[in-house]
């Protein structure tokens, strides 16, 4: 080594820069962004949602009689209790439950059936699968009309066929009666969700190896067995979401009743959702369709976590 290397200075020590400096103001100007860009959607959501579920609990605590603002009396928790000691409130859950249970159960009855066929290796099946869908696609209103339509007194599609076949001789008025009105109703929504009930339990089909069907066939199960035994069994979270989601919009039924029945004859077909409409805008009584509205929810709060929580007694992946 020379003597000129030698004397050369040490190089300097590298600079550290001060730690959490400029990272901390690197994540201020990132977060500050990211809440400049989210900003829209928080107003949105709190204007949709946030603030009218405020104000509907607000307004559920007074005695609110007319749209218009102005100062109400403070009743606090009565319009919850006047709604609990009502017989028409319990009489439209009544029949919410019957509607609610016998359409989700018939749906997944029907859809089981239905995606099994869709599943099933068939030629031209996206024909059935496009005719299948059609139901579903078809808007609730006029669904409800429809349906109100085949079954009229006077010249309804239905009493026109009863009539050609000879199994009866006059026209009857099917909606006229309560009971056979709300499974009219039912037969309706069932026609109209089946669908999709189908579409849901297909593509939970289509996870399931196949090898697991290949492999029950050599320990000797049949097509039942296969079914019952690894079918159902895997389809289990599949069902579960569906009955969830179904068993809401069932209980929150309102369209179709609107249309087919207007919640008649004799308020046989009127849900909870309809009781609560006609409390609320037909009466005027708001504060008491506030709590009607609430009290709904506190309902399907109840079957939601009923369900989920099936499905966690089954020990199917969920904590």
């Amino acid at each position: 080594m020379s003597d000129s290397t030698a004397q050369l200075p040490p190089a300097p020590a590298a600079r550290v820069p001060h730690a959490g400096g400029t990272s901390w103001r690197a994540r201020t100007r990132e977060g500050r962004f990211a809440l400049a860009l989210l900003a829209p959607s928080i107003i949105v959501v709190f204007g949709i949602v946030v603030y009218p579920i405020l104000r509907t609990l607000y307004t559920s605590l007074f005695a609110v009689d007319t749209p218009f603002p102005g100062h109400f009396p403070w009743v606090g928790l009565d319009n919850y209790k006047y709604a609990l000691q009502q017989s028409d409130f319990w009489s439209a859950v009544l029949r919410t439950a019957y509607f609610t249970f016998v359409s989700t159960g018939f749906e997944l009855v029907f859809g089981m059936g239905i995606a099994l066929l869709l599943y099933a290796p068939l030629k031209g099946r996206w024909v059935f699968r496009t005719i299948v869908v059609l139901p579903w696609a078809l808007p609730t209103i006029v669904n409800g009309a429809m349906w109100r339509y085949f079954f009229n007194a006077q010249y309804g599609v239905v009493n026109a066929a009863l009539t050609q076949l000879g199994i009866t001789t006059s026209y009857h008025a099917f909606l006229s009666s309560p009971f056979a009105a709300l499974n009219i109703v039912v037969w309706a929504d069932v026609w109209k969700n089946t669908s999709l009930v189908a579409f849901f339990l297909l593509a939970g089909l289509t996870t399931i190896p196949k090898d697991l069907y290949e492999a029950a066939r050599v320990d000797g199960y049949g097509r039942w067995g296969s079914f019952v035994h690894i079918t159902l069994p895997l389809l289990r979270p599949v069902i579960v979401v569906v009955l969830v989601l179904r068993t809401i919009e069932a209980f929150k039924v309102f369209d179709i009743i609107y249309v087919m029945t207007g919640g008649g004859p004799a308020n046989g077909t009127q849900s909870i959702a309809f009781y609560t409409y006609q409390r609320a805008f037909s009466d005027e009584f708001f504060g008491y369709g506030a709590a009607l509205a609430y009290l709904i929810v506190v309902f399907i709060m109840v079957l939601a976590i009923v369900y989920i929580r099936l499905l966690r007694s089954e020990n199917y992946g969920m904590a």
